[in-house]
């Protein structure tokens, strides 16, 4: 029997979610005959907390499915067990790597994997809170419908049973490391705001995630496809496609990876970063690693929290540090790309945790002056917004120098755990 977890990190009240999700994982052990380990890793507040426990509490008994419901505290007890197990370095400070005081969106999906390890599973399945499922004929449109039939199976079987393909056959070898869609709604990064008030800002600011070297005509086109998602046209009828899975056609909130990918490499785990979580997404494109890309998109919404004046300055923090990991990023990106599955795969089709490492490592050589152009470009358009926007820009002029030290030790904090990350799997199986 398949064994999956089916994972949901929430740091906001979302009781709905869980009663949604939960209805995926019975469809999943119905219909796959699946063995779902539902796991809810909760970082509220104890009232929040309280108010999910309730939630879980209420929940259909279904067949096949384990509720696991693990607050912060336990999550680090487990942490401590197996970080001692692994016998790494600096336990302390790995501990804070993968549970971090701040919001981490790496992190909170590490300790998912590391669970996953725990709990035997064969591949992982991530949603958002911040997100719900679409509905066709009054029923839910649940994506591990297409994520479980080939997840870790040879590409040339999914092939071979009719799956439409767009994949190289030197590839069809390889097993099926990825399964994912992307969101429709609401536009992923709060970023609307910013459109509506000013375009030519909007396409300056977003701009700035793509390599410094980009042409204009490469920045356009990154603007008009960033976190725009699949857009607003709702779900009619299945379409999936067995292939090399662009990055840019999937989304955290509605993906899942073999273990073969997760216990190799984890996730970067720096705090206050968006997108920071997408690291894998990218290794397995890179790496020629075969995937399933279907249209079974998410539906994604903004909870009331990320509209306050509050929720927009941590938010806008985290777009920040974002555009500013790029810096490192993209050399590792391009270092990965070139490499290919050559330089990047073992002889057993599994990821080298080393070459990545090395990377990243890499990759801290890279000279700041370009961070120091993105936040000079970000202040002068933030002003130019005006109201709390330029607000923001102020705050940031005393926080120049941390944001650029942060960027990159972040990268340097992913390089150690990729280090660690081999032991930390081991210890968590046992």
């Amino acid at each position: 029997m398949n064994r999956i977890c089916l994972c949901l990190p929430t740091n906001r009240a979302c009781p709905a979610t869980i009663t949604a999700i939960h209805r995926e994982a019975a469809y999943a052990a119905d219909r796959f005959g699946a063995d779902v380990q539902l796991l809810v890793l909760d970082s509220c507040d104890d009232r929040t907390r309280a108010e999910h426990a309730r939630a879980v509490a209420a929940l259909p008994p279904a067949a096949q499915v384990t509720v696991h419901h693990l607050g912060e505290a336990p999550q680090r007890d487990f942490l401590r067990r197996v970080i001692r197990r692994a016998g790494v370095p600096d336990p302390d400070r790995m501990l804070g790597l993968l549970l971090p005081p701040g919001v981490s969106y790496g992190s909170c999906t590490d300790r998912a994997f590391l669970l996953a390890a725990a709990l035997g599973c064969d591949s992982v399945h991530r949603r958002d809170s911040d997100s719900t499922y679409q509905h066709l004929h009054g029923e839910p449109v649940f994506p591990v419908h297409h994520e479980l039939p080939w997840l870790g199976r040879p590409a040339a079987e999914a092939k071979a049973a009719g799956i439409p393909t767009a994949l190289d056959p030197a590839h069809a070898r390889r097993p099926v490391s990825m399964a994912g869609a992307s969101f429709i709604g609401e536009l992923s990064v709060d970023v609307a705001e910013m459109r509506h008030l000013d375009e030519g800002v909007y396409h300056d600011v977003v701009g700035l995630w793509a390599p410094a070297g980009a042409s204009s005509q490469q920045r356009r086109e990154l603007v008009e496809e960033s976190f725009t998602g699949a857009g607003t046209t709702p779900f009619t009828g299945d379409r999936s496609t067995l292939t090399l899975v662009d990055p840019m056609r999937v989304d955290m909130c509605n993906i899942a990876f073999h273990r073969d990918v997760y216990e190799r490499i984890p996730l970067p785990p720096a705090t206050d970063t968006i997108g920071s979580d997408y690291f894998l997404i990218h290794l397995v494109h890179d790496a020629t690693l075969p995937g399933i890309l279907h249209n079974r998109h998410i539906e994604n919404f903004h909870t009331p929290e990320r509209r306050t004046d509050t929720g927009f300055l941590a938010y806008q923090t985290r777009f920040v540090k974002f555009l500013l990991s790029m810096l490192y990023f993209h050399h590792v990106y391009d270092r990965m790309a070139a490499e290919g599955a050559a330089g990047l795969l073992d002889e057993r089709q599994h990821v080298r945790a080393d070459r990545i490492a090395a990377f990243l490592r890499d990759s801290t050589w890279q000279d700041p002056a370009e961070n120091v152009w993105r936040l000079d470009r970000v202040d002068t358009a933030y002003r130019k917004l005006g109201g709390r926007w330029a607000r923001f820009a102020e705050q940031l002029v005393g926080r120049r120098e941390r944001l650029l030290a942060e960027a990159r030790q972040d990268v340097e904090d992913f390089a150690d755990l990729t280090d660690a990350w081999p032991a930390l799997v081991e210890a968590a199986r046992r």
